[in-house]
C-alpha cells in the first residue's frame, strides 16, 4: 500500500490534457497535504491553447481527497522563463520545501517516500540542494555504488524536491556569470574543455536572453548550484518517466536515455551514502553521453559558434516543453 506524501506538491501545467492526467492520478494517490498549481496562459498566435490549456486546468480542479489547495493560473502566455521560476518564487514564499513536478513527469510511487525521507533527512544542510528523481547514467555505472542515491554536480528536473533557502540561490537573470566567467571559474566545476565549451555557450545564452537561444528557466539554476557550491541527491533508479518525449513533443523529440524508459522503484529504508562527494563516474558519462551527445549537423552549429535551435538544446538538457 502506497504512504502518503508528507510534503506539499507542486504541479506545473501548460496545455496537455492527457499527460496532465496521468501525472494528477499519480498525485492524487500520493495525497500531498498541500499542493500548490502553477499553470501557463495561452500562447496569442496558437488558436487551440485557450481550449486546451482550460482543458489541462479541469484536470487538476479534481482535488478529492483532504488538501490544502493553491492556484497560481496566468490569463495570458508567460513563457517557460517567466511561469516556472516566478512560480516557484510563489511557492517557496509560503512553504520551507516542495516536491515538484511537471505535466509530463510521471513518477514512481515511491518518489514521493524518497523526497519525504530526505527533504528532512538535508534539511540542513547547505551543500545538498535538491533531490531528483530522474537518474540520465545507465545501470552499470550506477550499480557500483550499494546506496540508495548517490550526489552529483548536476540538476535532473524531470520529478524534483527542494527546499526555500535552495531556491533563494536562484538568479533568473544570472547576473554574476559575466564576471565569474572571465576569471576560469568554470574549469573548477567541470574538468573537460568540451565540458566547459558546453556551459559557457549555454550561460551565456540564458544570460543575454539571445532571441534566437533559451527561453529557459532550469540553467540558471544549474548556474545557481555551482555558484553556491550545492550538490543533489539522484536516485539510484529512476523513478520518473518522462510522458513528453516523441514526436508530439515542442523540443524532446529524441530518447534520453533512462529518462524515457520505464520507471523503476526504491526499496526502503533507504540505505544511505558514506560521502557526500559527486559520484564522478556517473556525472562524466551524463556529461559526455547525454548533454553533448550531438549528431554531425548539431556539432557544426556547435563549431560554428551559431545560436542553438531551441528545440536541440531543451534536448540535451532534458526538458520537453
Amino acid at each position: 500500500m502506497q504512504r502518503h506524501c508528507k510534503s506539499s506538491v507542486a504541479f506545473i501545467i501548460f496545455n496537455r490534457q492527457e499527460v496532465t492526467a496521468r501525472v494528477f492520478d499519480a498525485i492524487r494517490a500520493a495525497r500531498p497535504p498541500v499542493l500548490f498549481l502553477i499553470a501557463d496562459g495561452p500562447r496569442p498566435d496558437v488558436a487551440s491553447d485557450a481550449a486546451r490549456c482550460a482543458a489541462a486546468r479541469a484536470v487538476v480542479a479534481q482535488v478529492d481527497w483532504p488538501c490544502q489547495v493553491q492556484r497560481k493560473f496566468a490569463e495570458s502566455n508567460l513563457g517557460l522563463r517567466r511561469n516556472v521560476s516566478e512560480g516557484l518564487d510563489w511557492v517557496f514564499a509560503q512553504t520551507e520545501e516542495a516536491i515538484i513536478l511537471e505535466d509530463d513527469c510521471l513518477p514512481d510511487p515511491t518518489f514521493f517516500r524518497f523526497c519525504d525521507e530526505l527533504l528532512e533527512r538535508y534539511r540542513d544542510d547547505a551543500t545538498v540542494g535538491m533531490i531528483c528523481g530522474t537518474n540520465l547514467a545507465p545501470n552499470e555505472i550506477v550499480a557500483e555504488e550499494a546506496a540508495s542515491y548517490y550526489f552529483s554536480r548536476y540538476c535532473y528536473i524531470w520529478g524534483w524536491a527542494t527546499w526555500r533557502r535552495a531556491w533563494r540561490c536562484y538568479d533568473r537573470e544570472m547576473t554574476e556569470w559575466p564576471s565569474l566567467g572571465r576569471n576560469g571559474w568554470l574549469q573548477d566545476r567541470v574538468g573537460t574543455a568540451s565540458a566547459i565549451n558546453f556551459w559557457r555557450r549555454h550561460f551565456d545564452d540564458c544570460h543575454r536572453q539571445h532571441p534566437d537561444g533559451l527561453n529557459t528557466w532550469d540553467i540558471q539554476l544549474v548556474f545557481a548550484f555551482w555558484r553556491h557550491q550545492m550538490r543533489s541527491i539522484v536516485a539510484r533508479e529512476n523513478l520518473v518517466a518522462n510522458l513528453g518525449v516523441g514526436a508530439d513533443a515542442t523540443h524532446t523529440r529524441q530518447a534520453l536515455g533512462r529518462a524515457s524508459e520505464r520507471r523503476g522503484s526504491l526499496e526502503f529504508p533507504l540505505q544511505h551514502p558514506a560521502r557526500q562527494t559527486a559520484h564522478e563516474k556517473a556525472d562524466r558519462h551524463v556529461q559526455k553521453e547525454v548533454f553533448e551527445a550531438l549528431t554531425p549537423w548539431q556539432r557544426i552549429y556547435w563549431k560554428l559558434q551559431l545560436p542553438f535551435p531551441i528545440w536541440l538544446v531543451r534536448r540535451v538538457l532534458g526538458r520537453a516543453h
